[in-house]
């Protein structure tokens, strides 16, 4: 599976996040969440840690899985 890419975020006042996605908005963090998610993105890979917040961490391999054999019905 390739890296995750085009994902970029910005910190509004009022302690809210807004997290984007090849330019368009994705999700808004606010308060403890937002936090959280700085604190996440400062110490690892910010690209992945916004693909997991966003949800969009698993696209493009849900095929791949099916075929794999521990998930094949008999």
């Amino acid at each position: 599976m390739p890296a995750p890419s085009g994902f970029t975020y910005e910190q509004r006042g009022g302690a809210a996040v807004v997290i984007s996605h090849h330019g368009r908005p994705v999700t808004t963090l606010r308060g403890a969440r937002a936090e959280r998610f700085l604190a996440e993105v400062r110490a690892g890979d910010e690209q992945l840690v916004m693909a997991r917040w966003t949800g969009n961490y698993k696209r493009g391999n849900e095929r791949a899985a099916r075929a794999h054999p521990r998930n094949r019905r008999t």
